[in-house]
């Protein structure tokens, strides 16, 4: 049994091409990429305090839609606290590197 969820936005994210024969940096592009993901995940957080904030005062009655908005900001924060440990390890592995 499959079933679909629908009415979530689908993410577009592409990760940019790293071609040193275009004469760019390409240690831009993972910054780039780095910096609008966190940048992603300040506006999720910010739009489910948001939710919280109107749905305690009494301005919103859906409360579905706002905890949909939390669990968004929580997996987004869940998903760059896994990248960051990532990034930390990547690191710390190269601090160990012998040259």
């Amino acid at each position: 049994m499959t079933t679909t969820i629908s009415g979530l936005p689908v993410s577009n994210f592409q990760f940019p091409a790293a071609t040193p024969e275009a004469g760019g940096d390409s240690s831009s592009g993972f910054a780039d990429t780095l910096r609008n993901a966190i940048d992603e995940m300040g506006k999720t957080d910010a739009e489910s305090s948001t939710a919280v904030t109107d749905l305690l005062a009494g301005n919103r009655s859906d409360v579905h839609n706002v905890m949909i908005a939390v669990e968004k900001a929580d997996l987004s924060f869940q998903l760059m606290m896994q990248v960051r440990n990532k990034i930390v390890n990547a690191y710390q592995e190269i601090e160990r590197m012998q040259f």
